[in-house]
């Protein structure tokens, strides 16, 4: 039941699935995979940044496929591409450059090249990672109802930006962060940035995500409560961790 409490955001109990969360102040989102279809995406630009190392250093590209959690034309949804930080993947990559015997600094000038590059043959993330059907439904309602919002991903502080601008959401999410310098996930450092920047207790907040990561984060935060999707990947990642799992946004229902 929500209550509007003066001079302060609202209390809600959220039901996602069968499992309720009562007395939450804000629902924080993880970007690709929850809230954005970028499966597809990711996937092309992990093959992209594989050939472009290789051009360079020949006989990483099936390697660096491996490390980014690529197989084929599947994404493995809890690895390093779809859950780590552009520095940690920077970083994996530049191990396997050092490994053909060049220096460290060399090494990692040379995938950071290759990234860049590769960003410039794709250009807007956003254009290419949709907003997953029926999330800006969940968000209106959550927004209409004094809850807060906000986004909380591995992705770069400026690709959660645009993603929001890109789709609309500036009046329906208060908060987007990525990670540029600091720990990734499943490190809380980001969780507790986002909730202080909403005013709200950790305990207070709920996290939704698809990856280990994301579940981890929210444990060691304290969260209100922590509940994995099963859409964003052909293969969706077994979260134990979780509190509750859904299938669809409408399976994220204020309770009245």
């Amino acid at each position: 039941m929500s209550e509007r409490l003066p001079g302060a955001v609202s209390l809600a109990t959220i039901q996602c699935g069968s499992v309720t969360f009562p007395a939450i102040q804000a629902v924080l989102f993880d970007k690709d995979g929850t809230l954005a279809d970028s499966q597809a995406f990711l996937r092309r630009l992990g093959q992209k940044r594989s050939r472009l190392i290789d051009a360079q250093i020949p006989g990483v590209q099936e390697p660096l496929l491996m490390a980014f959690g690529l197989d084929g034309d599947q994404l493995n949804p809890a690895g390093l591409l779809a859950v780590g930080t552009r520095l940690e993947n920077e970083i994996a990559a530049a191990a396997y450059v050092a490994e053909t015997g060049r220096d460290w600094v060399a090494s990692l000038a040379l995938v950071r090249s290759a990234f860049v590059e590769a960003d410039r043959v794709f250009q807007r993330k956003a254009d290419s990672t949709p907003l997953f059907e029926g999330a800006r439904e969940v968000l209106k309602a959550l927004a209409t109802a004094g809850i807060k919002v906000g986004i909380v991903s591995a992705d770069t502080t400026e690709n959660v930006s645009d993603f929001v601008a890109r789709y609309q959401l500036e009046g329906l999410v208060q908060v987007a962060l990525g990670i540029d310098h600091g720990p990734g996930k499943p490190d809380p450092t980001v969780f507790f940035q986002a909730c202080m920047a909403l005013d709200v207790l950790p305990e207070r907040a709920l996290m939704i995500g698809d990856s280990a990561a994301d579940m981890e984060m929210a444990k060691a935060a304290n969260a209100g409560g922590c509940v994995a999707v099963t859409w964003g990947w052909t293969q969706a990642a077994q979260l134990k961790q979780a509190d509750a799992s859904i299938d669809s946004f409408s399976d994220i229902q204020l309770l009245e």
